[in-house]
């Protein structure tokens, strides 16, 4: 059995890419991360927390993936959102500028567990006041690291992208698939 590890409705329709039939087990985990840990680490790291714990819970022939999104500027991970005046303070801050998107995922399998990260660079144009409003009314950037989805009508701020389209959306299909061959 194939086992996602994510509530994410976006990697579930993603994930159907690679795999016509999957189970949903999200992993109810303390999402705390060490402080050890490299900030630009933190999506793998919590992915694999989350596939570990799943996991655990099952067969170990069974296929377990964890995933987790960050988005990164100036040595800060912005995530999702408390509320429009944090939305508002993050697409601000994404204004006009790049950032990183990184998607960590892991696999385990067998016993086995191979664990990568996946970079995006994403530009954003200039934001004016009115755009920022006008997409924060919508209420897309309330569930969404760094604010916004590229997948809707966060599409309209972003002015190019270098890497995988689908990581900025949640997870990268095409290595995720390229590393499942190792096990399938």
């Amino acid at each position: 059995m194939i086992i996602l590890a994510s509530a994410s409705p976006r990697r579930q329709e993603l994930l159907k890419l690679i795999f016509d039939d999957f189970a949903i087990e999200p992993a109810d985990i303390d999402e705390t991360v060490r402080k050890s840990i490299d900030l630009e680490q933190y999506p793998e790291y919590l992915a694999l927390k989350k596939s570990r714990y799943v996991a655990e819970k099952h067969p170990v022939d069974d296929v377990v993936i964890g995933c987790d999104t960050g988005v990164f500027i100036n040595d800060i991970m912005l995530g999702k959102p408390k509320d429009k005046e944090q939305a508002k303070e993050m697409l601000k801050i994404l204004s006009g500028r790049t950032h990183k998107v990184i998607t960590g995922c892991s696999i385990f399998y067998k016993g086995h567990n191979i664990s990568f990260s996946e970079v995006t660079e994403v530009e954003f144009y200039h934001l004016t006041e009115s755009d920022i409003d006008e997409y924060i009314a919508t209420g897309e950037p309330m569930d969404k690291s760094g604010a916004y989805g590229i997948q809707g009508k966060g599409a309209l701020l972003v002015k190019k992208i270098k890497g995988d389209y689908y990581n900025v959306v949640g997870l990268p299909v095409g290595a995720l698939k390229q590393k499942l061959k190792m096990f399938l």
